[in-house]
């Protein structure tokens, strides 16, 4: 349990005057409680409480310590928003075009379910956007995160596949190694054209990557093009996981080389360190829905 529950329990149980009373209280077991208790005793370093079979009194300590615990209580709660219908104004949030309307859309309109008065605008953008300079809130990052101001909370991992369809494999020899791609068509998601460099796992250093060059005999900047180019047989696509569940579920695509696959990379939502109520509310509700639909 994190720390303010764990004084939340204790002065529960201070003002209750037994393990059973705080439980009763707080809807917890009183294995509960008393877990709580010896966590709030460690992160002071003195005993708080005298305990008898049935009852306990707080100590000296305890009598000192836990009117300082509900001032930390009452302050952490007077930040919260008092209700839903208090909670409004409009919040910008980013993602990559895909993910946001496969995953952010749906969560977003969970919401607004819940907070009414918030107005949200969604940029879905393939870059990764500087949210302080164009004065964004909130952003989904589909990778690892090098070291900023910006707070972020991890809510999922995507795989990097290697997908065909059962049309375009048919009567052609299924590679079994990176290096195979070179006699196949691929389909490239870049601005540049015809080349790409494809990285997979290494075969001796797992923990490493190597690079394949590929050439492209269709190029596009969009994802769910070459997805479905992909799906009409006109060759081999490096596509994110979540972009080709549907794909994968139904037959359409199916995965090669998953031996050599990377690493998954990290799905994290980034947003500034201070929050105002809105924004906030809203990477509270949005974390569990994408960690449960990722």
């Amino acid at each position: 349990m994190d720390r303010l529950e764990a004084l939340s329990i204790f002065v529960a149980a201070v003002d209750g005057g037994s393990l059973a009373a705080a439980g009763r209280k707080l809807g917890c077991s009183s294995a509960k409680v008393t877990r709580a208790v010896a966590q709030t005793e460690a992160m002071v370093g003195e005993r708080l409480l005298e305990r008898t079979t049935r009852r306990f009194a707080a100590t000296e300590a305890g009598i000192r310590h836990v009117e300082s615990f509900r001032r930390i209580l009452d302050e952490f709660e007077s930040l919260r928003p008092r209700s839903r219908a208090t909670v409004s104004g409009m919040i910008t949030v980013t993602a990559p075009e895909l993910f946001g309307r496969l995953h952010v859309l749906h969560a977003i309109r969970s919401f607004q379910k819940a907070y009414p008065e918030v107005r949200v605008r969604l940029l879905l953008l393939n870059r990764v956007v500087d949210l302080v300079s164009e004065g964004l809130d909130v952003a989904v990052r589909l990778a690892a995160l090098p070291d900023s101001s910006l707070s972020a909370v991890k809510v999922g991992t995507v795989r990097r596949l290697t997908c065909a369809a059962p049309s375009y494999l048919a009567g052609r020899p299924r590679p079994t190694r990176p290096a195979d791609l070179g006699d196949h068509w691929c389909i490239g998601l870049n601005e540049a054209g015809a080349q790409e460099l494809w990285q997979y796992r290494h075969p001796i250093a797992p923990h490493r990557l190597r690079s394949v060059r590929v050439t492209c005999r269709l190029s596009t900047t969009s994802a769910a093009t070459a997805i479905a180019a992909a799906e009409e047989g006109e060759g081999v696509i490096r596509p994110l996981s979540y972009q080709v569940q549907r794909q994968l579920a139904e037959g359409t695509l199916e995965t090669l080389l998953d031996r050599h696959e990377p690493e998954p990379l990290p799905v994290h939502l980034v947003f500034r360190p201070r929050l105002g109520s809105a924004a906030r509310a809203f990477v509270d509700h949005v974390v569990p829905l994408l960690r449960r639909s990722i």
